[in-house]
């Protein structure tokens, strides 16, 4: 919605004629949100974490920031947010179209896992951990099945990749055709 709505709407004419190189509209577009996202989604993830311990401590059970990666999954889920974000600004700006760019996101996170989950289990295991949500969520974690997920950092960098690629297919896509 941060692009598309605006090429719904038509008000992406002003706003190129506003700044008539394109790309300075896609990235302060993208850096605000990525900005207020991160803001908001860390506020949430800490809130989140309080209000479970405030639960789980009358489950006897008890969690601090202390234990072991336990402050790298309340930072890394808003990391995560944001990232995952950017990569639906980067679609929204590619395909120029809410409705187009929701598919194609729910068929990059949602779908292909379901697709990659029938293949014979030696495709799917050597496939699984480069999927976009596999790759992001290891940094949004405090534990997970080695076996099947790339390393904390090397899966997020990879999903920061896909983020990248959206964004920069987006940029291209922004240059070369009319609004």
């Amino acid at each position: 919605m941060v692009i598309t709505g605006e090429y719904s709407t038509g008000m992406i004419r002003s706003s190129l004629m506003a700044v008539p190189h394109r790309l300075p509209v896609l990235w302060a577009k993208a850096l605000v949100f990525a900005v207020v996202t991160f803001v908001l989604m860390l506020i949430s993830a800490f809130v989140a974490f309080f209000a479970v311990q405030a639960v789980a401590t009358r489950h006897h059970v008890q969690h601090s920031l202390g234990d072991p990666h336990a402050l790298r999954a309340v930072i890394g889920v808003a990391l995560f947010l944001t990232v995952l974000g950017l990569l639906a600004v980067g679609l929204g700006a590619l395909i120029r179209n809410t409705a187009g760019a929701i598919a194609a996101f729910v068929f990059m996170l949602f779908v292909l896992p379901g697709i990659t989950a029938i293949l014979p289990a030696s495709m799917s295991d050597a496939i699984w951990p480069y999927l976009p949500l596999n790759a992001g969520t290891t940094v949004a974690t405090s534990s997970f099945d080695d076996s099947r997920h790339l390393g904390t950092w090397v899966g997020f960098a990879l999903f920061c990749g896909y983020a990248a690629l959206a964004l920069a297919a987006g940029a291209v896509s922004l240059m070369r055709r009319d609004a």
